[in-house]
Parts: structure tokens; sequence; C-alpha cells
């Protein structure tokens, strides 16, 4: 049993970490965005468009400044350079916000509730990231092939 264990362990990791670090970023930006709509618009659970878009920035950016550096250390394991690495985590990360601005325009417009539209939006924006940080910013098969052209 162990064995079977250890051998999922080691085949799905990396999935296993990004759930967990995603998990963990989640509790940060909710925490990030939860604290300011107390602070700055009375704890409100219909937010109008502009205080959406506030929550949503703001949630973002706590969430993409954890989501670096616990993605580069602990899911994907990248040793590149930072400065290479970083602008392409930002600019996908800036593609899931827009996904996020417009599901909670879209999904708040209609009536759904501020915890419910949350959800929804961050299931949806979690499945892009990883797909971005897989593909397109911590793609080891890229940084083999750059290292063997040396």
């Amino acid at each position: 049993m162990v064995e079977k264990i250890k051998a999922l362990w080691i085949k799905y990791e990396e999935i296993i970490a990004y759930l967990i670090v995603g998990g963990l970023t989640t509790v940060v930006s909710w925490a990030a965005k939860f604290l300011a709509n107390f602070l700055l618009f009375d704890n409100t659970m219909y937010p109008t468009p502009f205080q959406n878009v506030v929550l949503s920035v703001i949630n973002w950016t706590a969430g993409v400044i954890f989501a670096y550096f616990t993605n580069r250390k602990f899911v994907f394991k990248s040793n590149a350079p930072m400065l290479s690495e970083a602008p392409k985590f930002v600019l996908s990360r800036v593609s899931t916000l827009i996904l996020d601005m417009v599901v909670m325009q879209v999904l708040t417009a209609i009536g759904v509730n501020l915890l419910v539209a949350t959800l929804i939006s961050a299931v949806l924006v979690i499945i892009g990231n990883y797909v971005f940080s897989k593909l397109f910013v911590f793609n080891k098969k890229k940084d083999g092939e750059a290292e063997e052209t040396k």
C-alpha cells in the first residue's frame, strides 16, 4: 500500500504540489480581497462594477506575488533566471486577471452572490494558471533545449 502511494506521489507530484500551492494562493488572495472589501467598501456582498475591479486587482496582486515564489520553488522547481521567467509569469497572470474580472462582472451582474461568484471564478483561474505555468512560464523542455544548444 505504501509503495502504491509513493508511486502515485511520484507520478502526480507536480499536480499535487500545484493544488496545494494553488489552495494556499487562493487563501492568501481571498484574505487580501475580503480584508480590502471590509476596509474599503464596508464589507458589501453585492459590489458595484468599480468595487469588483478594485477587489479583483487586490486579489490578483496578492496572489501573483505569493504564487510566483511558491510555484517556482515547490511546484515547478525552476532554476531559470527570474528576469526571464517573472515577466512571463506576470503576463500569464494578467490574462487570468482579465478572466477573473469578466467572470466576476458577469456573475454579479446576473445577481450571483459575491462569495459564490468568487468561488466559480477561482476554479477557472486556477485551471488557467496551471496551463499557462506548465506550457509557457516554467517549461522545462524549453529550458533543457536552450541549455543543450549552448
